[in-house]
């Protein structure tokens, strides 16, 4: 059982020089909590390490997708367990908090979420240290060339966007999805957060015991920040496509970890700012 990801609300609606009484549909957003079990069978931890505000739906992805891109898991094998904590809470917090159980031969040391913060645009607040952590954590090597046509580029935000159920109903999430190279929708997730919707994404191919990250394009339904870059690098993604503009530390990050980073996606136009040998 899970939380609706939409919410009826009865609204005045002003239309055609009246006013009439209708009713809407918005994005639900609530916030997450992820507590990580860890140790040896005698002598378990917990610890929260995070809380974001979330659209409900896919949560355990959006955690696997977390945990991973934040470099605490190298794989959906590193997991023991994950599910909703529901004993001895409130109704409210019914499917909000998750406790994923990390198997005994995983080294997590706590003190590396013993961060300095930011506020980023992006997501409310960041590891300040993050950056550092990409270039510890990832693979610098240079990625897979191939050769995508433009004509593939201009048809992905369409087909991305005709797979956003949830955002034709509220008109207030974000979407990714993963293509194929030759523009075939591969998976697709959605959220009021962009991140989160990345987080998810990559959950579910983590998930989906098929190793088709390192092969794919990402696409944004909207801007390119450091953030989703970042977890693209994490994730070993060699091109993100957005229909928004990039920031300049995301071109920099992209350029760094060998990225093919495309934004303005138009009907007919789009700009690259890095990684231009993989476009014929």
């Amino acid at each position: 059982m899970q939380k609706p990801s939409v919410s009826p609300i009865q609204i005045k609606r002003f239309i055609n020089g009246k006013y009439e009484f209708t009713e809407d549909l918005l994005a639900v957003e609530e916030p997450l909590e992820i507590r990580l079990g860890f140790g040896l069978s005698q002598n378990r931890a917990q610890q929260r390490i995070s809380v974001t505000m979330r659209t409900p739906g896919n949560d355990f992805e959006l955690a696997i997708g977390f945990l991973f891109t934040e470099g605490i898991i190298a794989s959906i094998q590193d997991i023991l367990t994950i599910q909703y904590c529901t004993e001895a809470q409130t109704q409210e917090q019914h499917f909000n908090v998750i406790r994923v159980e990390l198997k005994e031969n995983v080294d997590f040391d706590s003190a590396t979420l013993q961060r300095n913060f930011y506020t980023s645009s992006s997501c409310g607040v960041c590891g300040k240290a993050s950056i550092d952590a990409v270039f510890q954590q990832c693979d610098t090597k240079e990625k897979s060339i191939f050769s995508i046509s433009p004509s593939v580029i201009l048809a992905l935000s369409e087909t991305l966007r005709s797979q956003q159920q949830v955002f034709k109903y509220t008109g207030g999430l974000h979407g990714c999805g993963l293509f194929d190279l030759k523009g075939k929708l591969l998976l697709s997730r959605e959220d009021v957060g962009r991140h989160n919707a990345l987080d998810k994404l990559i959950g579910a191919a983590l998930g989906s015991d098929q190793n088709i990250l390192e092969k794919s394009m990402l696409v944004l339904s909207g801007r390119a920040s450091f953030e989703l870059l970042q977890k693209a690098a994490m994730a070993q993604i060699p091109m993100v496509v957005s229909v928004g503009a990039p920031s300049s530390l995301a071109v920099e990050t992209a350029k760094q970890f060998d990225i093919t980073l495309i934004g303005f996606v138009k009907a007919d136009k789009f700009n690259i700012y890095a990684g231009a040998q993989r476009l014929n």
